[in-house]
């Protein structure tokens, strides 16, 4: 059995990393309209911010801030997950588990971010980050925080990568 433990910060943090069993899959692209609808039905109940998202067909990077005083990520992850199967009417469809790093202070966040964003580049979907429909990465260039034409050279991006 395994020792397996989550960092849980009251009000954190975090960079997930979440994975469909079927690797070669495309649901989460073919079905983004109803991934987008799991992920509102949960943030209503279980409010959370999205600092970054990217959603690739089959496996998906984000950001999010839990409230001042919550830390249960996992409850928020195991619903979108429930309500994503449900609403595609597909069972085991997901990796067991989950991967989370807590994000320590803004240079971590900013590393996480982008390779958040630059991972259609870097694998092939797409030759420029702005090219891939499936990320915040469109509202973040509204906002300023990056120019259009951001990509950067895709290996310095490995910050969310497990080794």
């Amino acid at each position: 059995m395994s020792n397996y433990r989550r960092h849980y910060v009251p009000g954190g943090t975090w960079f997930f990393t979440v994975n469909l069993q079927n690797r070669q899959s495309d649901l989460l692209t073919r079905h983004i309209a109803d991934l987008r609808a799991a992920t509102a039905t949960v943030k209503r109940s279980k409010p959370f911010t999205i600092n970054a998202w990217v959603i690739l067909p089959e496996h998906m990077h984000c950001i999010w801030t839990l409230p001042e005083g919550d830390s249960d990520f996992s409850a928020r992850w195991r619903d979108v997950k429930k309500t994503f199967s449900r609403n595609i009417e597909m069972r085991h469809i997901w990796q067991p588990r989950f991967w989370e790093h807590t994000i320590r202070n803004e240079e971590d966040h900013r590393r996480h971010m982008d390779y958040i964003y630059i991972n259609p580049v870097k694998h092939g979907y797409v030759s420029n980050v702005i090219d891939w429909p499936f990320s915040t990465f469109h509202r973040d260039v509204r906002e300023g925080l990056y120019p259009a034409d951001w990509a950067g050279e895709v290996a310095d991006f490995s910050a969310g990568e497990r080794r």
